[in-house]
């Protein structure tokens, strides 16, 4: 479930760990489905202890560790990977511990109750190859308008489909992609070549302002309780949500209409048609 808020939540709780050096790195025996790590791990500890972090960054919906090697330790949660500097959920789902010397955070743990995540080290030319503007699009809390026009006014898919390419965006996910268009009063099944340039400017504001809510409110920590803060604590942005997860409700920002639910891209799609209108 992590999206660009609970990715860029979990990138600022653990930013304690910038200018230690890592000390140890393991991996943890776990019964579950193993969490992809490489290059394996005996391989990875001789590239990377002793290595100082030099900065947290985050790409897209990774948190990435750029070490002073100029290698990038790059976690990608996917569906229920959590970085922590706090007490697991579960101490059964934890995957990967890494020391730190010299560092606020001494101990970073990497937990995934699914197995779904992923542990990589790229060198700074293979960050470049896989991770650049030719793989990934401009982060979600930059792009402008017209940029993101450009990259889409000339798809014939719907918007709400088409924000969850991250090749054009990055950074935005299912959930948020609802709330946004809500926000934008863009219908999710609208066409990206029939958007008007007021269209992209709304759906460009809403994302930003919607993305900067959630990350204030440290994620959406929805009924699965999956997904925690570093400090393993629940985000709180559910509480703000407009229409993800609530058909059938009446919705709260014209009390006219009634939160629906559509199916596209096989994803769940809420929205009201009153405040998005399909013009």
């Amino acid at each position: 479930m992590p999206e660009l808020p609970e990715v860029e939540t979990m990138r600022r709780g653990i930013a304690g760990i910038k200018g230690g050096a890592i000390a140890d790195i393991e991996r943890l025996p776990c019964p579950r489905k193993p969490i992809v790590i490489a290059p394996r791990i005996d391989v990875l500890a001789r590239r990377v202890i002793g290595k100082r972090v030099e900065a947290v960054e985050r790409v897209g919906k990774r948190v990435v560790l750029r070490l002073e090697s100029d290698d990038r330790l790059i976690f990608e949660p996917r569906m229920t990977g959590l970085l922590l500097v706090g007490d697991p959920p579960d101490p059964l789902y934890l995957r990967l511990r890494i020391e730190f010397t010299g560092a606020a955070n001494r101990e970073l743990w990497f937990w995934d109750r699914r197995g779904l995540g992923h542990v990589r080290l790229l060198s700074a030319k293979q960050f470049a190859s896989q991770l650049g503007p030719d793989k990934l699009g401009p982060d979600a809390l930059v792009v402008s308008a017209t940029e993101l026009r450009e990259r889409l006014r000339a798809s014939r898919r719907a918007i709400k489909v088409a924000l969850l390419d991250q090749r054009a965006v990055a950074g935005i996910g299912n959930l948020y992609a609802a709330e946004i268009l809500h926000v934008a009063r863009v219908h999710p099944t609208k066409s990206c070549h029939r958007l008007r340039k007021l269209d992209w400017q709304a759906i460009v504001d809403a994302t930003r302002a919607v993305l900067n809510e959630a990350i204030r409110y440290e994620g959406s920590t929805l009924g699965d309780g999956t997904y925690r803060n570093a400090l393993s604590q629940d985000g709180s942005y559910q509480n703000q949500h407009r229409v993800y997860a609530k058909a059938g409700d009446s919705c709260q920002s014209c009390r006219a209409g009634v939160i629906e639910r559509i199916v596209q891209a096989q994803r769940s799609t809420f929205f009201c048609r009153v405040c998005q209108p399909r013009r």
